[in-house]
């Protein structure tokens, strides 16, 4: 029996070009017309508004499939907010990791207030479902609001000097933000860091702690769990 490639229900492309399509736009960076061009030379010739469809379809759906595979995260969480300016408005990406540099979520709000971080701890808790036993924020006041009436077993740290963790992991998303020519909406950012933060991550491990051979392991671990979560292997 011939073994024939697999695809997604509705579309004529085979699941591994479409899969390929979402790695290569957000591990590297690249715009929607720039991966056509990889395509391209490939012999695939499909539009940039496709690849647009398929970033914003699967590229949720793989990052969701990533978020169940991640494994419990740390024991200490690294929060921090920075600003975003979507059309003309002032909003806020809060960002949560653990003392590994893996991100647990973001969120995208207009406000930094106290009833934002309140919102931002319930998520984090609601997605996660673990209670970290340590926090780290910068000197924002309302992480203490939040912290007392949410999580006020939790011991709290609050230090500019000791969160570079949270603040280092937001450098990919202006990255993005400058190729993007900035965010168009909030929920566009929204939709688009959710699924960014954790495809990038995945294929991110601190190398820097590793050798050449734990860092080769790690990467074909990644590349594994890659190609079975987007389904990409040829049905026998």
């Amino acid at each position: 029996m011939t073994s024939e490639p697999v695809t997604y229900p509705g579309y004529r492309f085979p699941a591994e070009i479409i899969s390929y399509a979402v790695w290569l736009y957000h591990v590297f960076g690249l715009s929607f017309r720039e991966v056509e061009l990889i395509l391209a030379e490939r012999g695939v010739t499909v539009s940039h508004e496709s690849i647009r469809q398929w970033c914003h379809k699967f590229g949720a759906d793989f990052a969701r499939k990533l978020r169940r595979r991640r494994p419990k995260p740390g024991d200490t969480w690294h929060l921090d907010e920075v600003f975003l300016r979507i059309n003309g408005e002032l909003h806020y990406l809060w960002r949560a990791v653990d003392q590994h540099g893996v991100v647990l979520d973001i969120l995208v709000q207009g406000r930094r207030n106290a009833a934002a971080a309140k919102r931002f701890f319930k998520r984090l808790l609601a997605g996660l479902r673990y209670r970290p036993k340590r926090l780290i924020t910068d000197g924002l006041r309302s992480y203490g609001v939040a912290h007392r009436e949410i999580l006020p077993e939790v011991k709290h740290r609050s230090s500019r000097h000791l969160n570079n963790r949270a603040e280092n992991s937001h450098r990919p998303t202006r990255r993005r933000e400058r190729q993007m020519q900035r965010f168009k909406s909030s929920k566009q950012a929204q939709h688009f860091l959710s699924s960014h933060a954790m495809i990038y991550g995945h294929f991110r491990p601190r190398r820097h702690l590793m050798t050449a051979a734990q860092y080769r392991r790690a990467r074909a671990e990644a590349f594994r769990v890659w190609r079975q979560e987007t389904c990409v292997q040829i049905a026998a």
